[in-house]
């Protein structure tokens, strides 16, 4: 019995050590699984402050970038970075971001607008089939893209509207479209007496006014009497907000926004001598201001894209234009504008009202261009019915063929309140080894981003 005991004692003495191994390993296994359950329901804040950290660090400058062929107009899509060249304020900058035609596009939030009047673009836009064309072409748009239209100029009051915000459904793209021809003002549709004599009476209603005066100090005076500029000061009460513009000649153009959502505006010339007033407007400027902020609120991580549907005449001073060109640059948004034919009476006046309105600080025809070229889109005329649809198309297609563009900022540079000129300069050859002739369209300045010290402060 002794001898058996003995015998066994090295396999008792293993099978204590087996089971000591065994409870030390799921002793183990318990506090991995303990710790691992921890780390679970802590929030990720490391990864988040390490991705803050970079963003903060590195402020950088993105911009667009459409390359065409200048003869065909058709977008060139196998460029490399080496073949761009950029430009702060006539300085290179290396290009530190570079992504190809459509690769990792921000998607689109497109405002169409529409602008309704009877005498110009409402004479088309009433059409069922251009109405058609054009619903076709959006409901094209790649998935992820959405569109919101805005109609403006109705009726005697020139209202605007949104006929529907962001959206990707034909149906409602279609149903919103489908209301424009009840929102252009027929040329017999006259009021009676009644309500002309109410139109009247509301002060300043739909008025231009200009006076003159040859003291600077007292543009509210003309003959010793208060002139019609001055009468038409809107209430306090009825007031949403006062914009001052100062422009680079030195005349002052004050917007006065009202809660019904119209503008009032008016121009002092650098002298004092000149005074333009117009009341109650729902001009391009107010437009494009409520298309952005729109599209930054609802949409701010989609690229805010802008389409101007007009026969091109948009009055707006050229200090309020400038002001708007600023937004759309600040936001990084792209205004493009689809100009339908002149009525063949305004192509007679307009080489006439051309340097009238330049005396009153005013540009005619030719904004929606202007604005174009300066935040990179395009500018399409339009002409058969089928042009309404391929120009949408075009539009569209040429905003998804975009190069992105970026370069890094050091944090020495401080944001100084100006607009920094942005160019880009292309040098591509064809298979043969030719140089290509290239057109390149893209933002043309930058606000700088505030750094995380600048914008704490900005805060305050």
């Amino acid at each position: 019995m002794k001898t058996l005991t003995s015998h066994l004692k090295p396999q008792i003495h293993k099978a204590g050590l087996i089971e000591q191994s065994l409870r030390s390993l799921l002793l183990l296994s318990r506090l991995c699984a303990i710790l691992f359950l921890g780390l679970l329901t802590v929030p990720p804040v490391r990864a988040q402050e390490v991705a803050d950290t970079i963003r903060v660090r590195t402020r950088v400058v993105f911009m667009d970038a459409l390359v065409k062929d200048k003869k065909t107009g058709i977008p060139i899509s196998d460029l490399k970075p080496e073949n761009f060249e950029l430009f702060d304020d006539g300085k290179p900058r290396t290009i530190s971001y570079f992504t190809r035609e459509g690769q990792a596009r921000k998607p689109l939030a497109m405002i169409i607008i529409l602008d309704c009047r009877e005498d110009g673009a409402g004479r088309f836009l009433k059409r069922p089939e251009i109405l058609k064309a054009m619903t076709d072409a959006l409901t094209k748009l790649p998935p992820g893209d959405e569109v919101g239209i805005m109609a403006m100029n109705i009726g005697e009051d020139e209202k605007r509207i949104w006929l529907t915000t962001f959206t990707n459904d034909r149906t409602q793209i279609a149903a919103a479209l489908a209301r424009v021809p009840t929102f252009v003002e027929k040329p017999d549709s006259v009021p009676d007496e009644k309500a002309k004599q109410e139109k009247a009476e509301q002060q300043g209603k739909g008025s231009i006014t200009v006076s003159t005066t040859t003291e600077p100090n007292k543009p509210e005076e003309k003959d010793g009497k208060p002139n019609e500029t001055a009468k038409a000061e809107p209430k306090s009460e009825d007031i949403l907000e006062t914009e001052t513009i100062k422009g680079k000649n030195g005349a002052v153009v004050t917007r006065t926004t009202m809660k019904d959502g119209s503008v009032n505006l008016k121009r002092v010339s650098s002298n004092g001598n000149v005074t333009v007033q117009v009341n109650d407007v729902y001009d391009m400027a107010g437009a494009v201001r409520d298309a952005t902020r729109t599209a930054k609120q609802d949409r701010p991580n989609s690229q805010t894209t802008i389409v101007w549907v007009s026969d091109g005449i948009a009055p707006i001073f050229y200090e309020d234009r400038d002001a708007t060109e600023k937004i759309l640059i600040r936001s990084d948004a792209i205004f493009n504008s689809l100009t339908v034919d002149l009525r063949t009476l305004f192509k007679f006046l307009l080489p006439i009202g051309k340097p009238l309105a330049g005396w009153m600080g005013v540009s005619l025809y030719g904004s929606a261009k202007h604005l174009a070229q300066q935040s990179g889109g395009e500018a399409v005329r339009v002409n058969r019915t089928s042009d309404y649809g391929a120009g949408l198309a075009r539009i569209i297609g040429n905003l998804t063929a975009r190069y992105s563009l970026g370069f890094s900022l050091g944090e020495q540079e401080k944001d100084d309140g100006r607009m920094h000129e942005l160019a880009i300069k292309v040098k591509a050859v064809d298979p043969k080894g030719k140089e290509r002739k290239l057109e390149v369209s893209s933002r043309r300045g930058y606000y700088m981003p505030k750094s995380e010290t600048d914008q704490a402060a900005a805060n305050k």
